[in-house]
C-alpha cells in the first residue's frame, strides 16, 4: 500500500480512473466498457497464441513425418555416380554434427499391376544401414525392410501405393523405368518384375502414395550404374541442416552437390510461412478492434471527467500531466488485457490435447478423422518468441490507442469545463 501512495499523482489518478466507479450510472457504464476493452484484447491475444501454436504443431508434425523418410542432407556427385562413396562418407562423418550416413540410388518409374499403373519414386538402399539416416525400418507395418536381399528384386512400398495397386505381401509388380532400351519391336521402357515384401506407413500421404524401397544393388542394376548416386546424411539437429550443409561444402573434397531438406521442400515451407504471416495479420485485427474500443472508452472517460480535469488544471497540473493520466489509464487496460490473454492462450495451447478431446466428447464430433487427416489429435507447439511478439504487438496497439484521447484531455480549457458545474 505504501508503494502505491508513493507513486506520482498521475499514476494515482490513472489507477483510480481504471477501477470501477460506483458514484453514478455513467461511471459504471464507462467501467463496463473498460472491462469489454480488456476482454477484447485478452481474447484477441489468446486466439492468436492458440492458432499460431496449432499451426506450429501441424508444421512440426508434418516435418517430422517427412524427415522420417527424407534425409536431412543429401550429397551428390555431378557425374551422376559416386564411385568413392566410402571415402566421401568418412569425410562427412568427420563433421561432429553428422550422426549417420548411407549410400542410395534414386530414380522415378511406373509400377504396373493388372492394368493399374502408378508413378513412384524408387529408392535403392542398404537395409542394414538405412536406420542411420531414416525411420523407414520402424515404419514397416507388414513384412520387413531386411527382406530386401540383393539379386532377388524385392520391394517395400507405402501402404497407399500398395492399396492403389491392389497388392499385398508376396504379390508381383512390374516396374517400368523411363530409360528406353532398343528391341526388335522398337524403343521400349526397361521393365523388371519385383516381389512385394514389405509395406510401410510414414503418416505423410505424399510419401505413402509414391515411395518404394529396393536393395541398392538391384537399383544399380535397373539404372545400369556401377556405384550409388550419392549419400544421405542425418544430423543431430535438423534445424541446423542449412548451416551444416555449408560446412560440408567447405570441408568435403571434390565438386560435390550438397542440399538440405529445406531446399527439397522449399515451396511447401514458403507456403506455410506465408500462411502463418497472413494468419498473424488477420488475427491481429481482432486486437486492433479491441484497441479501437479502448479509444472509445477513453474518449468517454475524458468527456465524463472534464470537471476533474479542470480542477486539476486550476491546481497547477500541466497539460502534459493530464495527458499522462489518461495514457496510464489506457496503457493499464491494454496491459491487463494482454496479460490475461497471454495467460489464457498459453494455458489452452499447453493443454489442447485435453481440451479438444473434451469438446469432441461433449459435442459428439471428431475434428480430425484419422482416415482423412492421418492425425487424430490436434497438435500444438507453443513457441515463446511468438508469445512475446504477440504480447508486444498488443501492448503497442493499446499504447497507440491512448494517444488521441489523452491529447484531447490535455486540451480541455478549465473555464469552459467549469462553466456549467
Amino acid at each position: 500500500m505504501s508503494i502505491i501512495h508513493n507513486l506520482p499523482y498521475e499514476w494515482l489518478v490513472g489507477l483510480r480512473y481504471t477501477r470501477a466507479g460506483k458514484r453514478s450510472g455513467r461511471n459504471s457504464f464507462i467501467s463496463f466498457i473498460s472491462l469489454i476493452s480488456v476482454s477484447g484484447i485478452a481474447l484477441g491475444v489468446a486466439a492468436l497464441i492458440v492458432v499460431l501454436s496449432v499451426m506450429n504443431g501441424f508444421q512440426k508434425e508434418v516435418t517430422d513425418r517427412m524427415l522420417s523418410v527424407l534425409a536431412h542432407i543429401e550429397v551428390f556427385d555431378p557425374r551422376g555416380t559416386m564411385p568413392n562413396w566410402q571415402a566421401a562418407m568418412q569425410d562427412a562423418l568427420k563433421n561432429p554434427a553428422v550422426k549417420g550416413a548411407a549410400p542410395f540410388v534414386e530414380t522415378q518409374g511406373m509400377l504396373l499391376r493388372d492394368g493399374v499403373m502408378r508413378p513412384a519414386v524408387i529408392r535403392g538402399i542398404l537395409p542394414a544401414e538405412e536406420h542411420k539416416v531414416s525411420d523407414a525400418a520402424r515404419q514397416v507395418r507388414q513384412g520387413s525392410l531386411a527382406a530386401l536381399v540383393p539379386g532377388q528384386f524385392n520391394i517395400v512400398m507405402g501402404y497407399a501405393l500398395a492399396r492403389s495397386l491392389g497388392i499385398g505381401i508376396g504379390d508381383k509388380v512390374t516396374m517400368l523405368l523411363a530409360q528406353a532400351q532398343t528391341t526388335p519391336a522398337g524403343m521400349l521402357p526397361r521393365t523388371r518384375t519385383f516381389t512385394l515384401v514389405g509395406i510401410f506407413e510414414a503418416g505423410h500421404y505424399e510419401y505413402d502414395a509414391t515411395f518404394a524401397f529396393v536393395h541398392l544393388e538391384d537399383a544399380q542394376k535397373m539404372e545400369r550404374l556401377d556405384a550409388p548416386s550419392g549419400l544421405r546424411l542425418r544430423i543431430a539437429d535438423m534445424h541446423a541442416a542449412p548451416a551444416v550443409a555449408q560446412e560440408l561444402k567447405a570441408s568435403m573434397p571434390g565438386a560435390l552437390r550438397i542440399r538440405d531438406w529445406s531446399e527439397q521442400n522449399a515451396t511447401w515451407f514458403a507456403a506455410v510461412q506465408t500462411e502463418k504471416k497472413m494468419m498473424f495479420i488477420v488475427l491481429t485485427l481482432i486486437i486492433a478492434v479491441a484497441a479501437f474500443n479502448l479509444i472509445a472508452t477513453l474518449v468517454m472517460t475524458v468527456t465524463e471527467k472534464q470537471a476533474d480535469i479542470a480542477i486539476l488544471r486550476t491546481l497547477g497540473s500541466s497539460p502534459r500531466s493530464i495527458m499522462k493520466i489518461f495514457m496510464i489509464q489506457g496503457a493499464l487496460v491494454g496491459l491487463l488485457g494482454t496479460m490475461a490473454g497471454v495467460g489464457l492462450g498459453v494455458l489452452v495451447a499447453l493443454n489442447i490435447d485435453v481440451i479438444v478431446p473434451f469438446i469432441e466428447r461433449l459435442l459428439g464430433v471428431q475434428f480430425l478423422p484419422k482416415d482423412i487427416y492421418l492425425i487424430s489429435a490436434l497438435p500444438s507447439d507453443l513457441r515463446w518468441p511468438d508469445v512475446a511478439k504477440i504480447g508486444g504487438v498488443a501492448v503497442l496497439l493499446s499504447f497507440v490507442a491512448t494517444l488521441y484521447p489523452s491529447y484531447s484531455a490535455s486540451r480541455v480549457k478549465p473555464a469552459e469545463a467549469l462553466r456549467y458545474e
